[in-house]
């Protein structure tokens, strides 16, 4: 409840400042002084992450294992995984040593290619995917953090898995929020969580992604440990073993016919 109440007070000075004539009471320049203490936490993780060389990415390719769970108990499923990203949303997920299960997302649709020829994949795997792309710390940095209008909350410090962290949240103008908790000596992210409303039950989801073992490619930290939770129960579990950046990648690489295609051969 403290916490909560800290929180709303720095929120309702963050917004009074903005509204506000210039003249600053006392709880408008606290209300300043931690907005520009998260922006500072965020720019520092910004260049422990790479900086402009992370800016700038092209592409990253990933190899690695996935595990699945229900309740926070595994599922049994256990599936090596190839991956292609980009920046501006485009992904593309290459399954089995085979590699004969290939997903695709783009900005807007989501398909799967196996030797049964391609298919749209559910509705709600996609909205699933969409919601984790657009409160992903990649879009809080790139797109958030430019907004002139999106309000910033340092926190304070707290533990994640055992390490001492900054904790920012960002809301943006359409009252959303993403909570990033970065750690407090090398400055990596170490968490990600933000909130949803079902639509059919109204109820509030919490989904939190943690990040862990960081080796360097390239010149950029990478986890090797990425771990999803959606309501405290663990959901997935991801342990990479290879990462490169601005890989060649074919001009093919996001077509679902050529994908399908390949699969077929």
């Amino acid at each position: 409840m403290k916490k909560l109440l800290i929180f709303a007070t720095l929120l309702l000075g963050t917004l009074l400042v903005r509204a506000q004539a210039p003249a600053q009471t006392p709880e408008d320049a606290v209300a300043h002084a931690n907005e520009q203490k998260a922006r500072a936490l965020l720019n520092a993780m910004v260049q422990a992450m790479g900086g402009e060389r992370w800016l700038s990415l092209q592409n990253s390719y990933f190899e690695g294992r996935v595990s699945g769970f229900y309740q926070g108990k595994p599922t049994g499923a256990i599936q090596d995984f190839f991956q292609w990203r980009t920046p501006n949303g485009q992904e593309r997920d290459e399954f089995s040593k085979k590699r004969d299960d290939i997903v695709i997302f783009t900005e807007d649709e989501c398909w799967e290619a196996t030797y049964r020829g391609k298919k749209a994949l559910p509705k709600e795997i996609c909205d699933d995917y969409f919601r984790r792309r657009n409160h992903s710390i990649e879009v809080a940095i790139r797109v958030w953090l430019k907004d002139p209008n999106t309000i910033f909350v340092h926190e304070g410090q707290t533990l994640s898995e055992r390490h001492l962290t900054d904790q920012v949240t960002m809301i943006s103008p359409a009252n959303e929020s993403i909570t990033i908790q970065m750690d407090a000596e090398t400055h990596l992210p170490r968490s990600r969580t933000f909130q949803w409303r079902d639509p059919v039950y109204k109820d509030k989801n919490t989904e939190r992604e943690e990040y862990d073992d960081y080796h360097t490619f390239d010149g950029i930290p990478t986890p090797f440990s990425i771990t999803r939770f959606k309501n405290g129960d663990m959901t997935s579990q991801r342990f990479l073993y290879k990462a490169a950046y601005n890989v060649p990648v074919p001009p093919d690489a996001f077509n679902i016919d050529a994908a399908a295609a390949k699969v077929k051969k």
